[in-house]
């Protein structure tokens, strides 16, 4: 019984997030919110290393567009930079163990919110995600380099969250 309630959570949360703004809206299949459909039986090191690397493109993405939008603005022009960075963490991890890159369907699946305050609380939610989905791999069994990898990752998303919760988009560029 507790494992058909669980179960039917899980699938209204998978349902309803299409309608939610931000990055989790993008694909239940896609990023954080497709390891967070994922039992953690099946969390193989290449599939948390493909939900991560899709993750990062698609905040990357989702950051170019509100950026293109509303232009230029605090926090997002600081954390497009990091996202890039972190891109260039996940990589090579790729190559070392043996698993194929995903594609980068961050601009595809990119979704801007209506106004910047919206777009604001959609970066809050995103690395809420994010966040969730880096404590749930790094409470598994890893190769050192990849928790490090995860480690700097989290570090990263909780100082984004803390960007994006300080409502830092002020003026153009300050």
């Amino acid at each position: 019984m507790k494992k058909t309630w669980m179960l039917a959570i899980l699938a209204i949360m998978i349902a309803t997030s299409a309608f939610a703004p931000g990055l989790a809206a993008a694909s239940p299949a896609y990023g954080a919110a497709g390891s967070a459909a994922v039992a953690d039986s099946e969390l193989t090191l290449g599939a948390m290393l493909t939900f991560a690397l899709q993750d990062e493109y698609l905040a990357r993405g989702e950051y170019q567009k509100i950026m293109a939008k509303f232009g230029e603005r605090r926090p997002f022009s600081n954390i497009v930079k990091a996202e890039e960075q972190h891109i260039a963490w996940l990589v090579p991890l790729f190559e070392k163990y043996g698993v194929t890159l995903p594609p980068d369907r961050g601009q595809e699946l990119a979704q801007v919110p209506e106004t910047f305050s919206a777009a604001l609380l959609a970066g809050v939610d995103a690395e809420i995600a994010n966040i969730d989905m880096y404590q749930r791999f790094l409470a598994r069994e890893l190769p050192s380099d990849v928790r490090a990898v995860f480690e700097h990752l989290l570090t990263g998303s909780r100082n984004h969250l803390a960007a994006f919760q300080g409502g830092r988009g002020g003026g153009k560029n300050r």
